[in-house]
């Protein structure tokens, strides 16, 4: 089993930044994939970005390409997004997810929320106009 715990959510302005992170304990070892999803109620959840196992390929959502970005530290566990000029939008809680895998995923494979493993219990993250 694996443990995922998001932290670094907040309220922020429109253009402002906030950055998250997701710390992983438990049975660490072995490869993971490793992404970032988000939901607002009433709605699916939606892929954010993705890091393959070997942390060679890292994919993001159009919606947030050039805003975000995704840093690993593998000897840590840990996965950050750092999110810069917030919009009203990007309003949602942020969940992290991890994958047991030990291919390097495509981005439509590791866009899709059923191919994960674990899952955080997510963090808010508000942006207001």
């Amino acid at each position: 089993q694996v443990q995922l715990v998001e932290s670094g959510g907040g309220l922020v302005q429109a253009g402002g930044s906030l950055r998250l992170s997701c710390a992983a304990s438990g049975r660490t070892f072995g490869s993971y994939a490793m992404g970032w999803f988000r939901q607002t109620p009433g709605k699916e959840r939606e892929f954010v970005v993705g890091s393959t196992w070997n942390n060679v390929n890292t994919y993001y959502a159009d919606s947030v390409k050039g805003r975000f970005t995704l840093a690993r530290d593998g000897a840590k566990n840990t996965m950050s997004l750092h999110m810069n000029s917030l919009r009203p939008e990007d309003t949602a809680v942020y969940l992290c997810a991890a994958r047991r895998t030990s291919i390097v995923d495509t981005m439509a494979i590791i866009s899709m929320e059923s191919r994960y493993d674990y899952w955080g219990q997510g963090t808010q993250v508000t942006v207001s106009s």
